[in-house]
């Protein structure tokens, strides 16, 4: 792993140095500061005992499904595209060090992104004079969880851009795989047919995978390592695969 950090550095600085990272962090800002406005909306208008950092974090799956692929479908495709993967491979780095760097730079450029959110949170504190608002319970469960399932959340981008050289089908599948986990999950655990007796235990795993709940739970305090282990084991498992389609696609090149 001794060229991890060269590589790191460098994804990061390609980040810095492309105006669609800027573009991007903008209209992320402008989405997520219009829900934290229409959210203090409607607590100015009806008395809530809900902190409305739980539903601010409520409203990831904007961000997730939508920046994800931004961020990651770049990484491999337009490269192998480009020709340009084939090289960097020629270089005396492993597949697993240029998977894990591209992984990493869109890692922290994600975690960079949410973590400019926290100044929506310190005007609030400024000017609310009602002390349910300032709750950082929370807020440190909110960002906990933004921090685990970026985990995977990223990997999976980053595997949808490792096997295709179109960076378009890599956001597509990207959106695609991301959408299935975090509402086809929630959808599976209402079907009929798990209502048998028989299927209880199958129902009671699924709905343990329901990543909005997984959103409750963090902000309410909750840190299930059920949880943390799925985060964590599909990042690894995608990150994985990505090496794989790395070196398919170069050995059938």
């Amino acid at each position: 792993m001794r060229h991890y950090f060269t590589i790191l550095s460098h994804e990061i600085r390609a980040l810095l140095y492309n105006p669609s990272t800027y573009i991007a962090a903008v209209l992320f800002l402008l989405v997520m500061g219009f829900i934290f406005t229409d959210i203090l909306g409607v607590y100015s208008k009806t008395p809530q005992e809900t902190p409305p950092a739980v539903v601010f974090f409520q409203a990831f799956i904007i961000p997730v499904l939508f920046m994800v692929p931004l961020l990651t479908m770049k990484s491999f495709a337009e490269e192998r595209r480009l020709g340009t993967l084939e090289t960097l491979l020629t270089a005396p780095v492993s597949t697993t060090e240029v998977v894990l760097g591209k992984f990493s730079a869109a890692y922290l450029f994600y975690i960079l992104l949410w973590s400019l959110t926290i100044g929506f949170h310190y005007i609030l504190q400024l000017y609310a004079r009602d002390a349910r608002y300032l709750d950082s319970g929370p807020l440190i469960g909110g960002y906990l969880f933004i921090a685990v399932s970026g985990l995977l959340f990223i990997a999976v981008g980053i595997l949808a851009s490792a096997i295709t050289r179109n960076q378009a089908v890599a956001g597509i599948l990207s959106f695609t795989v991301l959408l299935g986990l975090i509402v086809g999950l929630s959808s599976l655990g209402e079907l009929s047919a798990f209502n048998n007796d028989l299927l209880s235990p199958v129902k009671s795993a699924v709905e343990s995978l329901r990543i909005p709940g997984h959103v409750d739970d963090f902000t309410h305090g909750i840190v299930d390592t059920r949880q943390v282990f799925f985060y964590l084991t599909g990042c690894i498992l995608s990150l994985i695969f990505s090496i794989l389609g790395v070196e398919a696609k170069i050995l059938s090149s």
